[in-house]
This record gives structure tokens, sequence and C-alpha cells, in this order.
């Protein structure tokens, strides 16, 4: 899923899990700055992709896809109250879901049915080999910044420095 500008000139792209902690932080932490000083502005466009490293996660990442149907801003919302809740995800997988759906409008049986979409599953599972074999993305979060891999959390003042860099090409 993408928020930003296609025309934006720096692209970051994040591998993420919905049961990482440290990509949780980096989700209330560091990118509701980095949304508003530089996707917003039109400077980075963000792409943010799954990369799930244990079946919470990937109840997650479906979940977060289903309640998007294709809306960015939308998914990013869902993935921010994922990550806020991962606690429960990992005690109480199923109800944390339909909590989480209703929140979004979903009934029980909607993410039930999300949760079961064979086609879903298969998409998340090629997309995260392909990370995993082609690009080498084997812990999270793993971003690429214009194409140059930073693996592991990073702070805003660290990733801002990086974005200033590329800004000033």
């Amino acid at each position: 899923m993408v928020l930003g500008s296609a025309k934006a000139p720096i692209t970051i792209v994040e591998y993420s899990s919905m049961t990482c902690p440290h990509c949780a932080a980096f989700s209330e932490n560091v990118f509701p700055m980095l949304q508003s000083k530089y996707i917003d502005t039109g400077k980075v466009r963000f792409v943010s992709r799954a990369f799930p490293l244990d079946i919470a996660a990937v109840s997650g990442t479906m979940l977060a896809r289903c309640i998007a149907n294709g809306d960015g801003p939308r998914y990013f919302d869902a993935t921010t109250m994922v990550f806020k809740r991962q606690g429960e995800l990992a005690e109480r997988p199923l109800d944390t879901l339909k909590s989480i759906g209703g929140h979004f409008g979903m009934s029980g049986e909607a993410v039930e049915a999300c949760e079961q979409d064979a086609a879903l599953l298969e998409k998340i599972k090629t997309d995260q080999q392909f990370a995993f074999d082609q690009l080498k993305v084997d812990a999270t979060p793993t971003f690429f910044v214009n194409g140059e891999k930073i693996r592991g959390s990073m702070s805003f003042e660290d990733l801002e420095k990086k974005i200033a860099t590329l800004l000033k090409r």
C-alpha cells in the first residue's frame, strides 16, 4: 500500500510485520512526523509491504488489507490500530481482529471471511518470499530508501538526515 505522490523524488519502501515491536514503534513514533513533513508535502512516496514473522502478523496483515480494500490511507489507519494492539493480537487473536474490524465497520462474519481468503494469503506469502529471495529481507523493519537497504529501526532524526541528503541531489 502506498501514500504520497508518484512524482516524489524519494521513495521509501518498508517491510514490516504486524507483531514486530520495532515496526510498531516506527509506526507510532516516526511515521506521523515523516508523513506530515515529507509524505504530505510531496517529497516522499511511502510504500508499506508486509513481511509477517508469525501467524498473528499474517492475520493482522490480511485484516488491514480487507479493511483498506485498495485505499492507502485506510490501510495505514488499520495498520496503526493493529500495531497499537499487538499485545492483544498475540493473546486473543480472533477477538482482537473482530474488534479492529468492527471499528472499521466490518461484521464478525466479514472478518472471519477475510481471514479465510486463500488468494489473499497466497499473495502475502508470495510477496514475502520474493522479498526474502530477491531483496534479501530477513528482518523487520527493513527499509529501502531510493533503493538503499537499511536494516532495523530508525529514529526520525536518522531518517531525516538520509532524506535531506537525497533532497540535495
